[in-house]
């Protein structure tokens, strides 16, 4: 059955004021999911006046309101899991295990934003002279700009709104073209069930085509005061652009190109198994997937044979079938570019060891590759698939050169028995995440989550978020009347 999906402004779900719509295809069989309004540059003009004007309202709320819609939202979350896991597997073909964790996760962010909201939100600072209360307070900014990706649409959807809203401010968010429910309208929905007044959160879908335009109008209008983006380092340089061409502030979350380093003291069975999720969690489809995977020579030799032969046998097949590991990519045309990233790379003289070929319609299998020269696309080139590529190295001073060869900076792995070992590599690795003796894919809701270089800038999670979408403010109190010269 196909779904209609309105845009969600001043809390009102209403058609996109062209008229226009767009289709959504579900990965796995290509049948059409959702017919989705198309938003314009006058609907866009549209939310963020919702926006807008209920700004004083929702920023003067009293933090005790704020903390209850958010705690009452997470449980709204978790009690849909059912739903979910059927939406993201009609929008992304994502597994209902991928599904779960979207649900239990961004169920966690929005309790950390409760919990954010009756947090200390100021200092008091030393005054330059007796009889004045110096302090720091901290204040919403207005309307926030939100972009969601489509890859771990529920999480990355709660990411994009809970901080801003927790700090008091509004939001419009755009939601993936190609998961509009998951990435967005769900999420909406759920807020408003909790009691989100009208108009604080305001979704916006859009055609593909339309993308670019959508995004220069919602970032260039004077009434947005900050923005923040979660999706690949092509598209966030051009967001990145924006904001700064506006002086507005911004959260970028970008693409990764993020190494597993198994060191020379490293348990080799379990390597493999983190190498094996690292990888191929989400069929590759996540920016902190374990794309090189860096291996001691003293190791490379049991780990290639085993883990190949683990990757060769992992099941490819239907989101809904529990036995599934690697399900279908988000689209014909994403397994296709990955089958064309893999062909570059032997016929750049890359040894294939475990799957390739050509896809079956969204579907490609796990693949391993090794002996990747630096001509190859996928060598400096983010996969996000179902792909990876072995190397080896013969010192701590060779990974972490290796590592660093790129112009990413999101995470690393680094797996090790002897944690001051693993310490020592991971101080001399430029990333913003890392983590000792266990793969690259982890993600909390508390933390300070985010890159650098190519992989984008400022932090989301824990205080951090609160402080990127709020304006810090000097405020003084004269106790006494000042003595002014003259």
């Amino acid at each position: 059955m196909t779904v209609f999906l309105d845009l969600l402004i001043g809390g009102r779900q209403v058609p996109a004021r062209s008229g226009r719509t767009t289709d959504v295809h579900t990965p796995r069989t290509g049948a059409r999911y959702a017919i989705v309004a198309a938003a314009g540059p006058e609907d866009v003009d549209a939310a963020v006046t919702a926006a807008d004007r209920e700004f004083a309202a929702w920023s003067e709320s009293g933090p005790l309101v704020r903390r209850a819609i958010f705690t009452e939202a997470a449980a709204l979350l978790e009690q849909r899991r059912e739903q979910i896991a059927d939406i993201m597997a009609a929008e992304t073909g994502a597994l209902r295990a991928w599904a779960d964790f979207n649900a239990h996760l961004a169920a966690g962010i929005l309790r950390e934003a409760a919990a954010a909201v009756t947090a200390p939100t100021g200092e008091v600072l030393a005054a330059g002279r007796d009889g004045v209360l110096g302090m720091a307070l901290r204040a919403p900014m207005g309307v926030v700009a939100a972009f969601a990706p489509w890859n771990a649409p529920v999480i990355l959807s709660t990411r994009a709104v809970a901080a801003p809203l927790a700090a008091g401010n509004t939001v419009v968010l755009k939601a993936s073209e190609a998961a509009p429910q998951s990435s967005g309208l769900l999420l909406a929905e759920v807020l408003r069930a909790a009691g989100l007044p009208a108009g604080v959160l305001n979704v916006l879908t859009n055609d593909p085509e339309d993308a670019a335009a959508i995004a220069e109008t919602l970032i260039g209008d004077s009434r947005v005061r900050a923005v923040n983006f979660t999706g690949s380092t092509a598209v966030g340089r051009i967001i990145g652009r924006l904001a700064a061409e506006h002086l507005k502030p911004a959260v970028l979350e970008l693409g990764g190109k993020n190494a597993l380093i198994v060191l020379g003291d490293a348990d080799v069975d379990y390597a493999v198994n983190a190498a094996v999720f690292g990888a191929f969690a989400n069929s590759g489809q996540i920016c902190m997937s374990a794309d090189r995977i860096l291996v001691h020579d003293s190791r490379i030799a049991e780990f290639t044979r085993t883990f190949a032969g683990v990757v060769a046998g992992l099941p490819v097949g239907d989101p809904d079938d529990p036995e599934t590991v690697i399900g279908p990519l988000v689209s014909p045309a994403a397994a296709r570019r990955v089958a064309d990233l893999v062909d570059d790379a032997l016929a750049h003289g890359a040894t294939l060891l475990a799957g390739g070929g050509r896809p079956r319609g969204a579907h490609y299998p796990a693949t391993v590759l090794s002996g990747v020269p630096k001509s190859a696309r996928i060598h400096y080139g983010e996969a996000f698939g179902p792909v990876c590529v072995l190397d080896s190295f013969a010192s701590d001073e060779e990974a972490i050169a290796k590592a660093n060869d790129t112009e990413n900076g999101l995470t690393v792995g680094i797996l090790t028995e002897n944690g001051t070992h693993g310490l020592r590599v991971a101080r001399r690795i430029r990333t913003g995440i890392a983590h000792i003796n266990d793969q690259s894919v982890a993600d909390e809701p508390q933390v300070p989550f985010g890159g650098f270089g190519a992989s984008g800038y400022g932090r989301f999670g824990g205080h951090w978020g609160i402080e990127a979408f709020s304006n810090t403010r000097w405020v003084t109190l004269a106790t006494e009347h000042a003595r002014f010269p003259g």
